[in-house]
């Protein structure tokens, strides 16, 4: 929710009234109550923590401190992340461009910064999260004249399905989502600013940024002037000044949506609806601007020179940006063929296994999508989610009755070092991979409790799976990775893995059954045969006393390249 303070900062630079958004909905999740634990080694070292053993429960969220270092794209550094208003975070990032469904490289960029805004309200932070829909835009036009549709109804129905992506992706919705067509006005007077400040000018009914009057231009992206040209969405144009000035008010043409103007009937460029959507709702000067990586230059670039064109005070204290996405190693684009939705992902993999392989590396980095990744990232959701199931029925009805004061100590090591990686990686720049990693080390210990001769004579054994499991469910939930039942989730899974093996489960018991009657009769190839068939499309069966089960796998045909390389 914006405050009144927050938008104080900007109130001497206002060309136009802002937007307050009052009552904005607020996701409530439970956050990581945090307890001592072993130092882990990373770059910097955190505050030591408390060597006492309180219970779980008497252990506050946030940790010790709201340290977080967060890489700054115009710094080129990692930083310490200090807000402009204490205990308040304002955050806009870039939103799609709706005239199709989203491809998985938006799954990237809204589930990093998903993973952001998760983190920083666990940390304590009150977030006011902006990302927009651009719903005016070349691209919008063209595809509503091709299917005959009107642009913005066109759009509209694109920013529905989104939604609907981003839903089912586990990405919390922001605090608010504006929209182009929306926001003319604020666009109007913004432009209007720029111009009276003398750094745009207007030829036929088009008004175009100045890049020659900004002697900073270039700043976040590194470019010299003189290298630069006319750039993404940015047409050639010989009426403008300089190659690399943008539009920022586009006269109409035929055919196309139009509004009223001082510079008659038009459309804004692309460029200028973040800075005037992002001052309306956060002021010019807000504490986090994100997007992927394409967007630095010049899209960013230019929010910077026309919202700094407007306010000479305007100022984002970060500015940060999600690495690109391949495909097979190839650079995705639908003229290679390589291009995904998310929606053809979905339909084969679970959302959860999708954001977990997004998660798997850090979001600076670049990321290969391939299929042996997606399954490697099902299989590990399976085994997560299996693990907390078997420990949540072998707790029974019991869960609820334990002291957590009474946990074992080598359990209470156990946590407490998982804890303290959790918030050492997440504190450092978001190292989910990190994160992950460090949560192998609690699963194991719940399934040498409830599998093993050993661990099932532990004393205290139900005490300490209860703990585990509230702690991983906790980290999970901050991580956007929790459902809503394991089971569900489990049976999900596997409905999956029979689809992308293109099986029904009958076939898959009556396998299991002709493989047990070859046992029987030891008929061990045959048995051998069986079991193998079903490994080479992700099926892998599991055998133990009460007979034999099946659970997906990575398929064998596409674990035995990965092996090769």
């Amino acid at each position: 929710m914006a405050s009144s303070s927050l938008l104080n900062l900007f109130k001497s630079c206002r060309p136009f009234t802002p937007i307050r958004f009052s009552s904005l909905p607020r996701s409530q999740f439970s956050s990581i109550p945090l307890r001592p634990g072993k130092e882990t080694q990373f770059r910097r070292c955190f505050t030591a923590l408390s060597s006492s053993s309180p219970s779980i429960n008497q252990i506050t969220n946030g940790g010790d401190s709201k340290e977080l270092w967060l890489h700054n794209t115009m710094s080129r550094k990692k930083e310490l992340f200090k807000p402009k208003v204490e205990g308040k975070v304002g955050m806009y990032v870039c939103g799609v461009t709706a005239y199709d469904l989203s491809h998985i490289g938006h799954a990237r960029v809204y589930v990093t910064f998903d993973v952001l805004f998760r983190y920083l309200k666990h940390l304590g932070y009150e977030v006011s999260y902006v990302r927009n829909f651009t719903d005016v835009d070349d691209k919008i036009i063209a595809r509503a004249n091709e299917l005959k549709e009107d642009p913005i109804g066109l759009s509209r129905r694109f920013c529905e399905e989104f939604n609907r992506d981003m839903e089912q992706l586990q990405c919390l919705d922001p605090s608010v989502q504006p929209r182009v067509s929306d926001h003319i006005p604020q666009i109007v007077d913004l432009i209007k600013q720029i111009l009276d400040n003398g750094y745009a000018y207007k030829v036929d009914g088009d008004v175009y940024f100045s890049v020659d009057k900004f002697p900073t231009y270039g700043k976040l992206s590194g470019r010299k002037l003189e290298d630069n040209r006319a750039g993404e969405r940015v047409a050639v144009d010989t009426r403008k000044r300089h190659p690399a000035d943008f539009a920022l008010w586009k006269a109409a043409k035929e055919g196309e949506p139009f509004w009223e103007s001082p510079w008659g009937k038009g459309r804004p460029g692309w460029h200028i609806e973040c800075s005037a959507m992002s001052a309306a709702y956060l002021g010019y000067s807000f504490d986090i601007h994100g997007g992927g990586m394409d967007l630095v230059f010049p899209h960013h670039e230019n929010e910077i020179a026309q919202s700094c064109a407007a306010c000479n005070s305007s100022n984002i204290s970060y500015w940060i940006h999600n690495g690109f996405v391949t495909v097979d190693s190839e650079k995705m684009s639908k003229s290679l063929g390589n291009f995904f939705t998310i929606r053809q992902v979905i339909d084969l993999y679970h959302p959860l296994a999708l954001r977990l392989f997004l998660m798997g590396t850090h979001y600076r980095s670049p990321i290969n999508y391939s299929d042996f990744l997606l399954e490697s990232a099902s299989e590990r959701i399976f085994y997560i989610f299996q693990t907390l199931h078997d420990c949540e029925s072998a707790l029974g009805d019991k869960d609820s009755t334990f002291d957590n004061g009474s946990v074992p100590s080598d359990t209470l090591t156990t946590i407490n070092t998982f804890r303290s990686e959790f918030i050492a990686s997440m504190s450092d720049d978001l190292l989910t991979p990190v994160t992950l990693a460090a949560m192998s080390e609690p699963l194991k210990t719940i399934n040498d409790l409830i599998h093993t001769r050993k661990g099932k004579k532990q004393a205290r054994r139900e005490e300490s799976l209860k703990a585990l499991e509230t702690t991983i469910r906790d980290v999970l939930t901050i991580l956007g990775l929790m459902p809503t039942s394991y089971s569900e989730l489990l049976d999900q899974l596997k409905e999956k893995a029979l689809k992308r093996a293109g099986l029904k489960e009958e076939h898959v018991l009556q396998r299991i059954q002709e493989r047990t009657d070859a046992r029987n009769n030891k008929e061990y190839e045959r048995s051998d045969s069986i079991r193998k068939d079903l490994a080479k499309v992700g099926i892998a069966l599991m055998d133990s006393p009460e007979g034999t089960t099946w659970r997906p796998a990575i398929p064998l045909a596409l674990q035995e390249p990965a092996t090769t390389i």
